[in-house]
């Protein structure tokens, strides 16, 4: 229970890497907000399973794409428990589309939550971290050093994302905020089956050091140990959950 009495926000925890980290953050004692933009059902059966299991849990809607949704899920997030310690900047959009085929559209959707939502949960979680500091870890990706063809929006994305880490984590450093970035490499989820249709998998796992494919799990195992007091010391770090794929 090392993270008993804290607070956590975690976006995009309605399924996939999202709802793992919701669910190992609440075993290791946080109170979790499972925050949804869409599929309410899927949030209520998140929040119910950490219920079950002895731990507390809110769903509350909101996109990150609207700036006015993200005021209503952390003002809500402090009404339902007073506090804050952790935010995880996990929602995300993922479109591959090869050059001829990119619009305004694909492009807009794609920055507006996965570097402007981002970047205004964080701005908004840090206005409510106490004195003692607080944690923000946001999920990037492997696509960003990767860069695969067709994935050159989501590609620069993420990229954008590891640059703010670091940025952040300098601007933050001086209130006992650590920002870092869990950089998934190839994770076995609903995300990745759509968009890897007819990829090869095979290939994939041969060219993963530890041949496998990872988990969500692996994933939350990881933003668990960055939102600890074990990772005092960290900050401004990418930290690849990968496998040992490059």
């Amino acid at each position: 229970m090392r993270l008993e009495n804290s607070v956590a926000v975690v976006t995009g925890a309605s399924r996939g890497i999202g709802a793992a980290i919701a669910k190992r953050l609440a075993r290791d004692g946080a109170a979790i907000v499972v925050n949804y933009a869409r599929n309410a059902e899927a949030a209520t059966a998140v929040v119910a399973e950490i219920v079950a299991e002895g731990g507390k849990a809110v769903a509350i809607p909101a996109d990150v794409a609207d700036l006015a949704q993200i005021d209503f899920l952390f003002e809500n997030a402090i009404k339902t428990y007073g506090r804050l310690d952790i935010l995880v900047n996990n929602a995300g959009v993922a479109e591959f589309l090869p050059l001829e085929a990119i619009t305004a559209e694909h492009y807009n959707r794609q920055f507006a939550v996965n570097v402007q939502g981002l970047l205004f949960a964080t701005q908004a979680a840090a206005r409510l971290m106490g004195p003692e500091g607080g944690r923000i870890i946001n999920i990037s990706s492997g696509a960003a050093q990767s860069a695969p063809p067709t994935g050159s929006v989501y590609s620069a994305t993420k990229a954008a994302v590891d640059t703010i880490t670091r940025s952040l984590a300098t601007e933050l450093g001086p209130r006992g905020i650590t920002v870092n970035t869990v950089s998934p490499g190839f994770t076995d989820t609903d995300m990745l089956r759509d968009v890897m249709k007819g990829s090869d998998w095979d290939g994939m796992i041969a060219r993963t050091p530890l041949r496998r494919i990872g988990t969500t799990e692996d994933i939350a195992d990881v933003v668990a140990f960055l939102a600890s007091d074990q990772a005092r010391w960290v900050t401004g770090q990418i930290l690849g959950a990968n496998g040992g794929l490059r």
